[in-house]
């Protein structure tokens, strides 16, 4: 394939999505200026996400354990460091990296608080993590989806924001912000409708929503919702 091609599928796949765009978008402004910082992005694929740092000046390196993934992320433009790497166990010496990202990953890990350990080890003190998560607050309401959303994501754990900063407490970070994403109870049943039947290309076909999804959001109490973003900091100076 050609580099040109491939851009376009990584934009595709990455940014025509019903909610990525604003996720990931909104977590790397929490991050703050990136020129000339080291980021790390936790579980990152192809590494699409950390070359959107780069381009904002950052020296950035995406870890995923999906040889694959790293493999088409090479083929891409401007990518980022990319390395075959577990996110339990991240080979990098401590205090390495000014900002680590995380986009909707930890859920699929065996040991969230684990990894959440292994983020704060690499970060240096005062660093920021930016992160998000499955929350998932209604999934009771609608156990068959979300059985199948478990079964065919590999959830391992949901992490509503009261128990995410518990974690990050834990871990030596202070939770500097947090807000839910698909908040209220339409847009909680859509987010698991459409990954228990839809599947990627049903993530890829809602982009239209986004707008309507975002509105809808600002209209409903920040208090729970599918999928919780975070910014936490290290502590110590």
């Amino acid at each position: 394939m050609s580099p040109v091609r491939d851009d376009a599928l990584a934009y595709v796949g990455h940014q025509v999505h019903v909610m990525r765009r604003r996720e990931v978008g909104t977590l790397l402004s929490w991050a703050g200026e990136l020129a000339g910082r080291t980021l790390l992005d936790v579980a990152g694929g192809d590494g699409y996400w950390a070359g959107q740092a780069v381009r904002r000046g950052a020296r950035a390196v995406c870890l995923d354990l999906a040889r694959h993934k790293l493999a088409f992320g090479r083929r891409l433009r401007g990518h980022p460091g990319l390395v075959e790497g577990d996110a339990l166990a991240l080979p990098f010496g401590d205090a390495t990296f000014d900002v680590v990202m995380s986009v909707c990953a930890i859920e699929h890990f065996d040991d969230g608080p684990a990894a959440l350990a292994e983020m704060s080890r690499v970060l240096r003190p005062g660093g920021d993590l930016v992160m998000s998560a499955d929350a998932l607050t209604r999934a009771a309401d609608w156990p068959e989806l979300f059985e199948r959303h478990r079964e065919r994501y590999h959830v391992k754990h949901l992490y509503p924001g009261d128990v995410l900063r518990g974690l990050l407490a834990d871990a030596g970070l202070d939770v500097v912000r947090q807000t839910y994403m698909f908040r209220g109870e339409r847009a909680q049943r859509l987010y698991l409708t459409l990954s228990a039947k839809g599947g990627r290309a049903g993530w890829n076909a809602a982009a239209v929503l986004s707008p309507a999804i975002a509105l809808a959001d600002r209209r409903t109490p920040d208090e729970a919702g599918s999928v919780v973003l975070t910014h936490a900091r290290k502590r110590g100076s």
